[in-house]
């Protein structure tokens, strides 16, 4: 009953859908008089990871934050339905590359994520109902056992398996992953990509990364975009590290 319930929530298909696509139409980004971003036009399809990478400074998290509306930006997003291509309301996960918090606070996973959930503020009471929810939300990532952990007594790992947790909770759109396993040691990323993998595999949704881990982005990236401001170089990783613009970059 249990995994029924799970696939009914995280809409899981066989195979991913392939029918919703997200336009970015000429997004750029100033601030004062510089230019951090400019011409980025991009098509992201549903049940591919794309994964963006360039050198520090490059506006990858710029990119992110504009798609995020947390900063003002040019041109326009849009998520179609490519069956009758109308457009559609853009539902956004986002997982962080850090989450600032005092390391004694008292606070649990299960606080932490009623709080983004729940109406009912959770020092009230917790409820089974609530509680199962968020226990299935984290069942998904392997991180069910974290339920009732402070957030200070996590590793890396585990927090950013309960952070895929929430963004997941319910199923988006899009996923944002802005380089989120800096600082986790090579058993979490592993475990991290397979998770991500998955994801891919199995549910209707469309994923962002931005990283650094290029052996990792070989390995499991549909889509590569190289960007320096603006796009240099797009496709598949093999065409993407084989590139001159990738060497200009990282030779």
């Amino acid at each position: 009953m249990r995994q029924e319930a799970i696939k009914r929530k995280y809409r899981i298909l066989q195979p991913p859908c392939g029918l919703h696509c997200i336009k970015m139409n000429d997004i750029g980004v100033r601030i004062g008089r510089e230019t951090i971003i400019e011409h980025i036009n991009l098509h992201i399809h549903c049940g591919k990871l794309t994964v963006i990478i360039g050198r520090n400074g490059a506006g990858k998290s710029t990119l992110i934050k504009a798609i995020l509306g947390e900063i003002r930006h040019t041109g326009s997003i849009e998520f179609r339905d490519m069956r009758d291509k109308s457009i559609q309301d853009l539902r956004v996960g986002y997982v962080p590359q850090h989450l600032n918090f005092e390391k004694d606070t008292p606070t649990s996973v299960y606080d932490m994520f009623a709080s983004y959930i729940s109406n009912v503020p959770v020092f009230l009471r917790k409820t089974k109902v609530l509680k199962e929810r968020i226990s299935q939300s984290l069942e998904m990532f392997q991180a069910q056992e974290l339920i009732d952990k402070q957030l200070g007594d996590l590793s890396g790992g585990e927090l950013q398996r309960v952070l895929l947790s929430i963004a997941c909770d319910p199923v988006p759109n899009l996923l944002l992953l802005d380089e989120p396993v800096s600082g986790i040691d090579r058993n979490g990323m592993e475990l991290f990509y397979e998770h991500i993998n998955g994801l891919k595999k199995k549910c209707d949704l469309a994923m962002i990364l931005v990283s650094h881990d290029l052996d990792y982005v070989q390995k499991y990236a549909d889509n590569v975009i190289l960007l320096d401001r603006t796009v240099l170089e797009e496709g598949p990783p093999a065409q993407v590290f084989a590139s001159r613009k990738f060497h200009e970059v990282f030779g």
